[in-house]
């Protein structure tokens, strides 16, 4: 894998961009976090800030313990803004896709925000060493980011197969270019058949047929696919290996990014 290089001098007192190019400026290490990702606050947890962080949301599953330990300040999409004020505090974490535009700038204008707008492992590797500079953790950050770079490099590919990973049902919704999970499906060797579109667009019945795909990756989130939905596929591509993943491990772009390639070669003997 080709990727970024940790750089962990430590930001000091200058102004920081992040990775949308807005800037702020942070005078000291931050004490009080709110994290509005649930990918980045167990990134935050796995370089040893849990004391440092106050406010999760209600999707922040990683660590187990975290929505019961911290003030939960609402979903990713609608924030308790009035909740995140009382926390006051001096660092909020977000996402550009995951978070919503409106709560955002609620937030910058009273706090700083540093966003994270992700497509690449290259931007997930990016993100991790921001954090790491922005938070003062550089031990545990080089550990990490060394670690990623290891699992990635060694990782044993899939087949080449032509895939179809979906996302979302009625109607359903596939990942397609320039997003993170076509990142790591490239990254795993398989062929994205949405790689001529954008984003997550939706698919009817005759354009799962047309795409023909040889592999459809039925994720577990957002939409918690079931043998229901299995059944419609095996009609629609009957000769087509279906299978159900873990979507963590195609979509959680934090620390989480060190054990996805064992668990995507646990998956290449159902692709053989």
């Amino acid at each position: 894998m080709n990727g970024l290089q940790p750089n962990l001098a430590p930001m000091g007192n200058l102004p920081i961009k992040d990775q949308m190019g807005f800037e702020i400026l942070l005078g000291d290490l931050p004490r009080r976090i709110v994290s509005l990702v649930p990918s980045q606050t167990e990134l935050l947890y796995d370089l040893g800030l849990e004391d440092r962080i106050v406010g999760v949301t209600k999707f922040c599953v990683h660590p187990v313990h975290a929505r019961k330990t911290k003030t939960v300040i609402g979903g990713t999409k609608k924030f308790d803004l009035e909740g995140i004020v009382r926390l006051n505090p001096d660092l909020v974490i977000g996402n550009k896709e995951e978070n919503y535009a409106e709560g955002i700038a609620f937030l910058r204008e009273r706090f700083p925000v540093w966003m994270s707008d992700i497509a690449t492992l290259g931007d997930a590797l990016a993100m991790i060493d921001s954090i790491v500079r922005l938070t003062g953790t550089a031990a545990k950050g080089a550990s990490l980011i060394h670690e990623i770079h290891q699992k990635f490099n060694s990782m044993r590919k899939a087949p080449s197969l032509r895939a179809l990973y979906l996302m979302w049902y009625d109607p359903w919704m596939g990942a397609a270019s320039n997003t993170f999970i076509h990142s790591m499906m490239r990254a795993w060797g398989l062929i994205n058949v949405l790689a001529h579109h954008q984003r997550y667009p939706q698919l009817l019945e005759e354009d799962i047929r047309r795409l023909n795909p040889e592999v459809v990756l039925l994720s577990s989130e957002p939409f918690p696919f079931a043998a229901k939905q299995e059944r419609q596929l095996r009609q629609l591509l009957p000769d087509a290996k279906i299978l159900f993943v873990d979507g963590e491990f195609f979509s959680w772009y934090g620390s989480r990014l060190r054990f996805a390639p064992d668990y995507l070669e646990s998956l290449n003997e159902k692709l053989a």
